[in-house]
């Protein structure tokens, strides 16, 4: 691949290598040739090489790898400024919407203390004119507002919030460069393992035919961003949205990630929840990161589908209700079978329910806040046994089924009874 982009290699190393000359630079930005791309790229080399940030985000995106440009027709900055007021009650600057590449988005090294003051010194000694504002997790700064070639805003983000910065909204703006690294583009978030498998190549090609994958929940601020894309920018969205959770710390099996309010998922859950009771509320939905569950599922999601017609394996999304310890073992370990219930009405099983109702039956109210937990599950039903009548001596699926749906009381119940089966990936904590 590398064959066909010689000049994205060029433009990572106008970020990236640390040996540019003094004279170099200065032609970026003051030369006959000099546009704002190319006094941005400057910017952002004296950000990566002289104080070792990352440079992330729509300028990796959009210039280096894309090489797009919207500039507004007017040489007022005015026109190319918005300006939103934030909890200091000042008036923070941002790049119009059609502006394209809008702005630079550095995080700050981890290692060593940022001096705005000499950042901005350094950036002086190009002739380089900007205004800093600072709030609690970023420096913003608004560079060349009065320069023929058109301004442009910066973030620096701190490094504290860098560590928590491990969800990404688009595949092609997972992007990022680091000092030395001359010809490569790195990943900010790995999303070449399985289960997403969206590999770098992958990314650049989309980034050259202007469309994306959305890697995360819809919400009302992804909505805002989609939109962005599509309609102002005239990108084409791919597929239907997936998340990408990060993976837990190695000490732990599983990461809880909340999961918004606006999202389309919440909403869905809200509404098949509510018929709990009138008094029904959820405190909070997070979604489930368990890779070891996962790849187990997923395997199991396969031999299914195998033995079934049209390699469908039936998979639905159900409730289940646990309290106490129950709670951090589906966390950790899922539907493990040597915890299944003995004494269930079909026999030793794992039960489910598409109605939220039968459980809550099963959930015990928190002593302090009264809260109780309901997971939603992935459950592979495969081909399933209808059973009308109780068998609690099962063990298993009757031979050529994959689970039993036992319809002799109120609320249909689903069990299966293989390890893998399930997979819990929301946990809903509510009151009722």
């Amino acid at each position: 691949m590398r064959i066909h982009c010689e000049d994205i290699e060029q433009r990572i190393s106008h970020v990236t290598d640390p040996k540019r000359t003094f004279i170099d630079l200065y032609n970026s930005v003051k030369g006959s040739a000099a546009t704002r791309e190319t006094r941005m790229e400057v910017v952002a080399w004296i950000a990566v090489c002289r104080f070792d940030c990352k440079l992330e985000g729509g300028f990796v995106r959009d210039w280096i790898v894309g090489k797009y440009t919207t500039h507004p027709n007017s040489e007022d900055p005015n026109d190319w400024i918005e300006y939103n007021i934030n909890y200091n009650h000042e008036q923070i600057p941002s790049m119009n919407k059609n502006v394209v590449p809008a702005d630079l988005d550095c995080h700050l090294p981890t290692h060593a203390r940022f001096d705005i003051d000499r950042f901005q010194d350094e950036l002086f000694k190009f002739g380089i004119i900007c205004r800093s504002y600072r709030e609690k997790w970023r420096y913003i700064l608004f560079v060349d507002e009065n320069t023929r070639t058109g301004p442009f805003t910066m973030n620096l983000i701190e490094p504290h919030v860098t560590l928590t910065h491990d969800r990404i909204d688009f595949d092609v703006s997972n992007l990022v460069l680091e000092k030395n690294y001359t010809r490569d583009l790195g990943m900010r978030i790995d999303i070449q393992q399985k289960p997403y498998s969206i590999e770098l190549e992958t990314v650049v090609d989309n980034i050259k035919n202007k469309r994306f994958y959305v890697l995360r929940n819809i919400d009302n601020r992804i909505t805002e961003r989609i939109e962005k894309m599509t309609n102002i920018r005239q990108w084409k969205q791919l597929g239907q949205s997936f998340n990408v959770l990060p993976n837990p710390h190695a000490k732990c099996n599983a990461l809880l990630v909340p999961l918004h309010h606006t999202s389309t998922s919440h909403k869905i859950l809200s509404k098949k929840m509510k018929i709990i009771s009138d008094s029904f509320k959820i405190l909070s939905v997070e979604e489930i990161r368990n890779p070891y569950l996962e790849e187990i599922y997923e395997g199991m999601k396969k031999l299914i589908a195998q033995q079934c017609p049209g390699f469908n394996p039936n998979e639905q999304e159900l409730f289940h209700g646990t309290s106490d310890d129950g709670i951090t073992g589906v966390l950790e370990y899922g539907f493990d079978d040597r915890f299944f219930n003995p004494n269930g009405a079909w026999g030793h099983g794992a039960y489910f329910a598409d109605d939220p109702r039968k459980s809550h039956n099963y959930t015990d109210a928190d002593t302090i806040d009264g809260s109780r937990v309901i997971f939603s599950n992935k459950v592979l039903l495969g081909i399933e046994s209808i059973q009308s009548a109780v068998d609690n001596s099962l063990t298993s699926a009757p031979k050529g089924h994959h689970s039993v749906r036992g319809t002799a009381f109120t609320y249909r119940e689903y069990i299966v009874y293989r390890y893998g089966q399930a997979l819990p990936y929301l946990k809903v904590i509510y009151t009722a």
